[in-house]
This record gives C-alpha cells, structure tokens and sequence, in this order.
C-alpha cells in the first residue's frame, strides 16, 4: 500500500472517509478506498484498492523559534549602536575607548552585585518575587552542617571555600579522623583549580588573561635560553612552592590516577611545567592512565619544556603515542591543543600541522574555528611572503559550516584571518571573510572588542585596496553601528580622498572625528590642515574648509577651567593662515600670522603669498603693508618682494606710501637668496 501525507483541508475528508485503524508504535492511521462507488451500486470490498494515510508527527519548536523568525526578516540598522548600549542614550560611548569603559563598567556592576549577595547573604533571605522562580533567586552560599567532619567539608568543597577547606581538612587530620580518598581528591580539584586563593571574579579573569598572554605566540626567532628553560615562564611563576595541593597530595596514603591527573593539570595551569612533566613521569611509574584532558595539557606544555623546535615536536609526538598505547581517544581538543604547539615549533610547525588535519580528518573529528586560528598563525606569523593558497582553502571550508564554540580560542579565528587578508592585502579573501562570519551564528564569535578589532582592520584594508565610492558605502554603514574607526582609519580614509581626489569628503569626515572625540589628537589635526591647505579649490568648498580650520583653532584656545589647549606647530599656524586668506577672511588670518612671533617661528613664502593676495581680493592695502612690516622686522628675504607686490597691485594713499617707504630691511633681495633662504627654512 502507499503511503502519503495529507495536510490542510483534505484532513477533514481523510476523517470523514477513512477507518480508523492502528498502526505498529501506537500511532493511528486511516483507510479509505481510492473512488466512492456509484449511487445505488455496491461494489465488492475485495476489489476495493485500500490506501494507508499516516498522520504527519508533531513537530517540536524551539522556545525562540518565533523570535529567530522575527529577527531573520530584519536588517541591522547601520545608525543604531550596539544592542548593548541601549538601555541609556546618554551613556552610548563615542569611540572605542568609551565602549570598552562602558562594557567593563556593566561586568564590574554585575561583579559587585554577586559579592554583595555572597558576602551579605542575611538581607537576601525573603522572597517576595511573584512568580517565584528558583534559578533566579540567590543562592545559598553558607554552611548548613556545623562541627568537624568529613560532611561539613565536602560542603565547603562545594561552596568553593578554598581557605576553610584546608583548614577543616588539616582538623580532621588533627582529630585522627581519615578522610576518604574521594572527598581528598575533591580538595585536591579545588585548590589545583584556584592555586590556592580564593575563587573571586577579579582572579579568575586575571589568571584567564595570564593564560592567554602564556599561549600568544612571538615571533618565531629564538629567545635567549633563559625563556625556554624546562618549566621556566615570562610572566614569573604562580604556583606556590610547597602549597596546599602538593602538601595534602605528599601525605595522602593512597593515590589514584584521579589524582596524579588533577595535580599535572593544575601544575599546567598556573606555569609550573617543569613540575607537571615530572608528576607525569610519577603517574607512569606508579602504572596509572591519564586522561584525555591530562594529556591535552601536557601538550599546550610542551613549548615551554623543550628550547629546539624539533624536540618539542618529538615531545609531543610522545605525548600522542602514550595515548594511543594507554587507549586514550583523542577529542578535538586534543589536536588543538597539538596545533597550538606548533605555532611555537617554526618550520617544523609549518610541515607537520598540515599532517595534523590530516589525522583529524581519518578519525572523523570536525576542526573548530580554533584549528583553523592555529593553522593560520603557524603559516602567516613571523613570515615576510606567503602565497594565499592555504587561508583560501580554510575560508573555503569555513564558509560551508555554522560553528559553535567548542574551543576557548574559537573566538580568535576572525581576527586572524582578517590580519592574514591586510598581509596580503587580498581584499577578495577579506570579502570571503565577511561572508563566512554572516553564515550561520559564526558573528556571535565575535564579542565588542573584537568586533571593533576585525572591522578596523577590514577598514584599513579597503581604504587600500578598494575605490574610493566603496570606501565611502562601506564607513558609511559600518561607523558606530560594527565599530569606532581608530585614528589609524580617519588617516587611512583620508589618504584615499587624497588618492582619488575627493577633498570635498573632508568636512563630513571632521564631523564624524569631533563625534568620536579625536579632535584633539595632533596627528590627525596636521594631516586635515594639511589636505585641505595644499591645493585651491572652488569657494563653496574653501569656506567649508575654513570652517574645519576654525573649529581646530578653537581647540588650541583654552575654552574653560581644567582644560588644556593644544599647542601651535608652525606647520598647523600656516595651514591656518592659508584656510582663512582663501575664504577671503583676512583679519582672522592676520590675527593667525601675530601668532607666529608669539610661539617663536618663522611663517613660509606660501603663506605670506597666499595672505597677500587675500589682502588684494578684498583690497585691504593696510593688512598688506602690515605683512612686510612683519617680513622686515623677522629678517626674511621676502619682505623685499613682498614691499615690491604691495606697491605695485594695491591702490595706495600717500600716507599708505609714506609708511611702506619708512619700512627698512638690509639684505639681499635676490629671489635666489629667498630661494635659498626658503630651503634652509624647510
């Protein structure tokens, strides 16, 4: 019999016609022949054709099935900040310094909310929530059982009380009163897992940072001997000689494997690597099995148990045949953990983390983001060329999938391979980039500070590569919805308006740079003034930019209590100069040019000019006579010509002339000698 699914209205018409039959696995069905018989006839039920309907199941949904649909028919909103700054308008940060301080701000509140609940758990104990919901209510973080014994302290253990643990282990240990080797290795997690400190929220993202700073790899050149000695670290050692775990794993008179395990793997984790690699040895000679997360992290050690690239290879290579001779299944951290070794192996790195894949690949495990991240850095980092062969094959493999994190160093993947793509300048692969993190969930990989990180670096490389109409789309949709340009983007846009001859961009652009609050940074300042004073242009464009030039004047000028003005560079005073003779505003450019004396430099010939034919359009002779008597009194070889200019394009009185004749200079007024005297300026 065939079988189909029925669906809307013929539903209701497989009801009324079928018989209700059951089907195997409890599910019911209905029969129904394939034509009605005419009226009046009957038809034999042997020659009648039956047909099996099966009722479709019922499909499960997601609790945010609705809300993932919602959200797939929207778009992000390129004027919006991100979603995490919207609780209040006024405290939506204006650059990426502002946004960090922001995000840091929200985590230490929610910090101080878990100590206040922890530490003061009396004003937390009635509950006049309505629903009650107990996830949401605080915990119960103080002892219930009271006196020594051995219930009190798994108690502890679990409450995560690192100091009254050890002190109510060494009480029982007083007392004669054994403690089973469970609840000892329970201890012995704790305090390998906090170094024996308290677990506080500020510690345990030190220790994180710590961790990632140990695993950052430098340049593939040697170091001094010193750094790759056996167990030797850069940021000194942090487990405490002679601690707790080493004192209570000493005297405990029975050992496992358990806990030979949680000691190596401590030992790992706060730099003692030396001392690991030797309890690995000690777990061998007592004929124990270490685990798979054992083994993970004698192999993240072994760049610093070994100097030679060759020899750490061999180390680990060691490490995975004790494995495979222990009967231990290698999971993906494992391998991820043997990339990251290779990014500190060199060349040898290079040759084996291809092979690495490779087994990955027989045993039918995924690579995560984080391989990929591990191939990336051991082909790209401390190379001058590589071709783009390997990265295009992983962005080809990456594209294909949605990831999910299941490797700490997942989250690092889209930055480095948007700093391969700069490298290369390739901007293809960093548009095959974009569209891998759009797949699926893989932007979640990328949280604030990174996210500002992955697009500053897109950015730079478009102002690189990409036509100046692109560049201008792009800063458009992604400034302050993605990230907050740098100053190195405001300089790198503006090196590709100077390219592609779009000057007229610029006041928009010093908008968006007073917004971001780098209007008092001097780099950017000189290089705006610059751009705009190097070429004419129409007036409607010249007034504009002498509005910017005003704006960076006000900076320079002290503007309240407390603050600070910047200080004049001849260069910035000049462009000035030259931004407000052009739009025809001369007294402003005068007051510019008195500023020279006051700082102590000597302004150029082109600012000169360019002020004296400000003075000729708006047929003011007395700023020009103003302008030689400044050339004079500064010994400058101009001041010749410029008396000279003045007297023969501006319609003087006889008073006007008298004062320009009474001006004196001794000197040479050849244009050579001002040719000259121009170059040694400069």
């Amino acid at each position: 019999m065939a079988a189909r699914r029925v669906g809307g209205g013929c539903w209701q018409r497989a009801l009324w016609l079928g018989r209700r039959c059951r089907l195997p696995g409890g599910r019911e069905s209905y029969r129904s022949s394939s034509s009605s018989p005419p009226l009046g006839k009957t038809v034999d039920n042997s020659q009648v054709t039956q047909e099996e309907i099966v009722l479709p199941r019922r499909k499960t949904w997601d609790k945010l099935a609705v809300l993932q649909t919602l959200a797939s028919t929207v778009n992000r909103d390129p004027t919006a900040a991100h979603y995490m700054f919207q609780d209040d308008p006024f405290l939506i940060p204006r650059n990426a310094a502002n946004s960090r301080l922001y995000s840091l701000s929200k985590e230490s509140g929610r910090n101080a909310a878990k100590y206040i609940i922890k530490n003061f758990p009396q004003y937390f104990d009635k509950t006049f929530a309505e629903p009650n919901v107990p996830c949401l209510m605080p915990e119960t973080l103080t002892p219930q059982t009271e006196g020594v014994s051995e219930e009190a302290l798994r108690e502890r253990i679990h409450l995560r009380m690192v100091k009254e643990s050890v002190d109510m282990f060494d009480q029982l240990l007083q007392a004669g009163t054994p403690v089973s080797l469970e609840t000892t290795n329970s201890l012995l997690d704790l305090l390998c897992f906090y170094g024996d400190g308290e677990p506080t929220p500020e510690k345990e993202q030190e220790e994180k940072e710590v961790l990632e700073e140990a695993g950052v790899d430098a340049s593939e050149q040697k170091a001094p001997k010193r750094q790759f000695q056996r167990g030797s670290q850069a940021s000194g050692p942090r487990w405490r000689e002679n601690s707790h775990a080493e004192r209570i794993f000493k005297i405990m008179p029975e050992k496992n494997a358990h806990s030979y395990c949680t000691m190596i793997r401590g030992m790992v984790k706060h730099g003692a690597y030396s001392k690991a690699y030797d309890m690995y040895i000690d777990l061998l000679n007592e004929r124990h099995k270490a685990d798979v997360h054992t083994f993970n992290a004698l192999i993240r050690a072994v760049p610093y148990l070994k100097e030679r690239f060759v020899e750490r290879w061999e180390l680990a290579k060691d490490f995975l045949t004790h494995m495979a001779q222990q009967k231990v299944q290698p999971t993906l951290l494992t391998f991820n953990s043997v990339l990251k070794s290779l990014r500190r192996c060199g060349g040898v790195g290079r040759t084996m983390s291809l092979f690495v894949l490779k087994e990955m690949e027989a045993l039918d495990i995924e690579p995560s983001l984080a391989s990929y991240d591990h191939l990336l850095s051991v082909y790209y980092k401390g190379v001058d060329a590589q071709s783009s062969d390997i990265i295009s094959e992983v962005l080809n493999e990456v594209e294909k999938r949605s990831f999910t994190a299941q490797d700490p160093d997942d989250a690092n993947f889209f930055n480095t391979a948007m700093q391969v793509c700069c490298d290369l300048k390739d901007i293809k692969l960093a548009y095959q980039l974009n569209k891998a993190l759009e797949k699926g969930d893989n932007w979640k990989f990328l949280d604030v500070d990174r996210s500002n990180g992955y697009w500053s670096k897109f950015f730079s490389l478009l102002c690189m590569m990409e036509q100046i109409e692109v560049v201008l789309k792009w800063y458009k949709e992604m400034s302050s919805s993605l990230f907050y340009p740098s100053p190195k983007n405001i300089l790198d846009l503006l090196q590709a308006l100077d390219a592609a001859n779009q000057l007229e961009v610029i006041p928009s652009v010093w908008e968006d740079v007073k917004q971001l609050g780098f209007n008092r940074r001097q780099d950017l300042l000189e290089e705006f003034l610059s751009l705009m004073s190097r070429d004419q242009h129409p007036s409607e464009i010249q007034l504009a930019f002498a509005k910017c030039a005003e704006e960076i004047k006000a900076v320079h000028e002290p503007a309240g209590p407390g603050q600070v003005p910047l200080e004049w560079t001849g260069s910035a005073l000049g462009h000035v100069v030259v931004l407000f003779s052009r739009a025809g505003r001369t007294q402003e450019a005068w007051n510019m040019m008195e500023h020279f004396q006051k700082i102590n430099r000597i302004p150029t010939d082109k600012v000169m000019d360019e002020f004296l034919n400000c003075a000729k359009q708006t047929n003011s002779p007395d700023e020009a006579i103003k302008m030689v008597k400044l050339a004079a009194s500064l010994g400058l070889p101009l001041s010749q010509r410029l008396k000279s200019r003045t007297e023969e394009e501006f319609e003087l009185s006889e008073t006007q002339k008298k004062t320009l004749e009474s001006i004196k200079w001794d000197g040479d007024s050849s244009d050579s000698d001002s040719d000259s005297s121009d170059s040694d300026r400069e």
